[in-house]
């Protein structure tokens, strides 16, 4: 039985639409590499950075303080720090002027810590301040 040209005109279109709505697939590259290469320059790299001044921090910031406050961003040198009350924003930034920032730069200048900015802020959803993060080693 010999196909009519109805039948082989659909063929061709089927066939058309085939090839026009195929996706072929290219092989990429493997991710591992890059993935550890972008964990060690931008992850760790921040992370050893981050919990050097954490610790600094910790030590120098009396723990009342330390309670109300959380380390948000290290960001070109500056570094952005939540306070979660006012009286306590206050209450750190007259701690700061008094001597306490210069102690931290000193402290962390192998970091790049140039500048403390201190902003008010939660780091937690409900009243309670427990839910600080802490940088411990």
């Amino acid at each position: 039985m010999k196909p009519n040209s109805s039948q082989r005109r659909q063929d061709a279109e089927l066939s058309r639409l085939s090839r026009i709505k195929s996706v072929s697939h290219r092989s990429a590259a493997p991710l591992g590499v890059e993935l550890i290469s972008f964990f060690k320059h931008s992850v760790q790299k921040r992370q050893t950075q981050m919990s050097r001044i954490a610790e600094v921090w910790a030590k120098l910031v009396p723990d009342l303080l330390n309670d109300h406050c959380a380390l948000e961003s290290l960001t070109r040198g500056s570094l952005i720090v939540l306070v979660d009350t006012s009286s306590h924003l206050y209450e750190l930034k007259q701690l700061l002027l008094a001597g306490l920032q210069q102690q931290l730069l000193l402290a962390c200048k192998a970091t790049g810590l140039r500048k403390i900015t201190l902003k008010p802020g939660r780091w937690y959803d409900d009243g309670n301040a427990d839910h600080r993060p802490r940088f411990e080693r």
